[in-house]
């Protein structure tokens, strides 16, 4: 990069850092929405639920649809989590 076009482009470094933060944050909550690891532990937490008596068996089998479907759909993007 030329002393010209970095004096340029040097006002739109805030912008292109927001939308870094932006992609970085992104990323990170699609890590925790589609991770098979975090999703197997929250449907667990609904069997224990389920047994605790905290919540009904239809209460549960929503949320396991839920759950399965971000498991689905998680695969479908492409999600694989980082090792």
């Amino acid at each position: 990069m030329g002393l010209f076009t970095g004096l340029v482009t040097l006002p739109l470094a805030p912008v292109k850092g927001v939308v870094r933060l932006a992609e970085t944050l992104t990323e990170q909550a699609e890590a925790q929405l589609y991770d098979p690891g975090r999703i197997a532990a929250e449907m667990q937490q609904i069997a224990d639920e389920v047994a605790d008596g905290e919540i009904t068996e239809e209460e549960a089998a929503a949320r396991e649809e839920d759950l399965i479907r971000r498991l689905n759909e998680g695969r479908d993007r492409g999600y694989r989590p980082r090792g």
